[in-house]
């Protein structure tokens, strides 16, 4: 047996090592970002009864705070090793729950702004089709990317701001304010750019060849 034959094998054998790690690690349910990611969902109610009766305040202190755990979950999963296959799945769903609840919330209060809202609503819901749509076809959906993260911290930092603006007076129902359009245009721009990346890699996906097929 020559060395480059014993070099294969070895790298084999260390490949059949790996695998079962990498499956073990995939398939953890109890790690600290889907503890987060859970925490956010739990966060969603709080925020809407919240903001819904009139305690603007400790609303956007909720919100804030479900916005820092949605950018430390995925710091923490790649630093620590624990990305998970639930946690792929958790994130994005804990995040199009709380856009979608923060969205009618501000919809309820402020009429002028539905149009644009309602926009954002039925990006999401597409983007949630094609995942459903992939796992259907038993495909992985991809995990979050950085201009999903960006568009959803520009998301909470302008719904943060309309909330406070609210609760200072500046803006409301029968007060209009130019800022906050502009941030809005400005979110709803960078969410349309992350849409067609998604998309773009949601085909990728679509055209690769399933399990059942690779067999």
């Amino acid at each position: 047996m020559d060395k480059t034959e014993m070099m294969s094998r070895n790298l084999g054998k260390e490949r059949e090592r790996s695998m079962p790690q990498e499956k073990k690690a995939a398939s953890r349910i109890l790690t600290v970002p889907n503890a987060m990611s859970a925490l956010r969902i739990l966060i969603v109610p709080v925020f809407a009864a919240l903001y819904l009766r009139g305690h603007v305040a400790a609303a956007v202190g909720a919100l804030v705070f479900s916005g820092l755990t949605d950018m430390l979950d995925g710091l923490i999963a790649r630093r620590f090793n624990q990305i998970t296959d639930l946690g792929k799945m958790l994130d994005p769903f804990a995040d199009k729950l709380t856009q979608g609840v923060v969205a009618l919330c501000i919809a309820i209060r402020f009429p002028s702004i539905r149009p644009l809202l309602l926009l954002f609503m039925l990006k999401e819901l597409l983007m949630l089709s094609c995942a459903l749509v992939l796992l259907k076809k038993h495909k992985r959906p991809c995990a979050a990317k950085w201009y999903g993260k960006v568009a959803t911290v520009m998301f909470y930092v302008s719904v943060s701001a309309i909330v406070l603006l609210d609760g200072l007076g500046i803006m409301g129902p029968d007060k209009q304010n130019i800022a906050a359009f502009v941030m809005l245009g400005l979110t709803g721009i960078m969410m349309a750019y992350a849409a067609v990346k998604y998309f773009q890699i949601f085909l990728a996906i679509l055209r690769e060849p399933g399990e059942k097929e690779k067999k």
